[in-house]
């Protein structure tokens, strides 16, 4: 009975995607046919919810929600015109960016995905940046965050932290590439209220408390798109119809059935999918350039989470998509080239192990929220002694 009713579901999935040009009648069908999956199949289902609740509370909540508060605060302390004022010359201009986007660049160099988003669409909307350079940003400031990277990928993974290492210099300079190839405009000048910057003067007390609120909002948000795409994942993973489709073109293609299941399911949500290529029985060269690609275009899930923050504004997605599928080339590519050019040389040693140089995950969290304050520290010192 279930096999009838994937086949009927295959069926009406193919004439509405041929057939139906109304997106309202589309999505409504196609959650009505996922309310009849949850029906039939309700173990998978809630699998799948306890899987993505898991992956977010135990991988992505501990991280984000400190670096989300922590942000706010400097955002509130007018910490985009202090990092301008600090590193925004040296981040900014060689990739002709404004001055402004340089806290956009390092708070997505240090915690990534969706974060980048969040800011850059915030100094759009406080009209910082013009919607042309915000566009441009959401493609440079991308990034996969580098405890995902080091920690679960490198290690956890693929068991080697020097390969770590690799994929997440391939990461980073994928985004500084396309910082050169995605070409920039005039740049945009904020308009200038008064000849000295006025520092904004508020309340500890309401600002700790404003940030905490706006990042709870904002982890439950994502929280609901790791979960519920980790229930399609899942769904995916245990459907008769999935599983066939995986075989057939695994023996038109020659590729294993497992690295087809671990790129298409990675492309919906990235962690999954790292997970699946890594533990298939495929060369570790390869393991590294699907792997690179999946974590660096990442994934419908984060596409989605992208897409909760810019939905305000005229901002093409095809365009964001595009460019980070080109990105995500650009990363297995760099990815390939620098394993290959050290592959004879690379061992545990070749870089410090990651769990040596920072004692686990919570001291090198540690240590980028010092690097995080230390700009604002120095500037209230500044202020505090007249130091000219």
């Amino acid at each position: 009975m279930i096999i009838l009713f994937y086949l009927l579901i295959f069926a009406i999935v193919l004439i509405l995607c041929f057939c139906i040009k109304n997106v309202n009648i589309l999505i409504t069908i196609l959650c009505t046919i996922l309310i009849g999956q949850i029906i039939l199949t309700p173990k998978i289902c809630i699998d799948g919810v306890i899987t993505g609740a898991l992956l977010f509370f135990y991988k992505v909540f501990p991280s984000l929600f400190s670096f989300l508060v922590v942000s706010n605060i400097i955002l509130s302390y007018d910490g985009v015109y202090i990092y301008s004022r600090v590193m925004g010359k040296f981040l900014c201009k060689p990739l002709k960016l404004p001055v402004n986007c340089s806290f956009v660049l390092i708070i997505s160099m240090l915690c990534g995905y969706p974060l980048g988003a969040k800011y850059a669409c915030e100094l759009h909307e406080k009209k910082l940046i013009d919607l042309p350079t915000c566009e441009r940003l959401l493609n440079i400031a991308s990034n996969a965050s580098p405890l995902f990277v080091l920690g679960s990928v490198g290690i956890s993974m693929l068991n080697n932290s020097s390969i770590g290492y690799i994929l997440l210099l391939s990461n980073l300079l994928s985004c500084l590439i396309m910082g050169f190839l995605i070409p920039s405009r005039k740049p945009y000048r904020v308009p200038v209220q008064g000849k000295k910057h006025v520092y904004a003067s508020q309340n500890i007390g309401k600002v700790l408390k404003g940030s905490i609120e706006n990042a709870i909002k904002n982890c439950m948000s994502i929280g609901g798109f790791v979960i519920i795409f980790s229930v399609v994942n899942n769904i995916l993973k245990n459907n008769f119809l999935f599983n066939l489709l995986m075989q057939q073109i695994s023996k038109i293609t020659g590729i294993s059935c497992d690295i087809i299941e671990g790129s298409i399911l990675g492309m919906i949500e990235m962690t999954n999918g790292c997970n699946l290529i890594s533990s298939s029985t495929a060369s570790l060269t390869l393991k590294i350039i699907i792997v690179s690609f999946l974590f660096t275009f990442s994934g419908a899930s984060i596409v989605s989470q992208v897409y909760s923050f810019t939905y305000k504004f005229k901002i093409s997605m095809k365009k964001y998509v595009v460019g980070k599928i080109f990105q995500g080339i650009i990363c297995s590519i760099l990815s390939f080239s620098i394993y290959t050019l050290f592959s004879g040389k690379l061992s545990e040693e070749t870089f410090l192990p990651y769990y040596k140089i920072t004692g686990g995950p919570s001291s090198i969290f540690i240590v980028l929220l010092a690097l995080l304050i230390l700009p604002w520290l120095l500037f209230k010192a500044v202020k505090l002694f007249h130091i000219p």
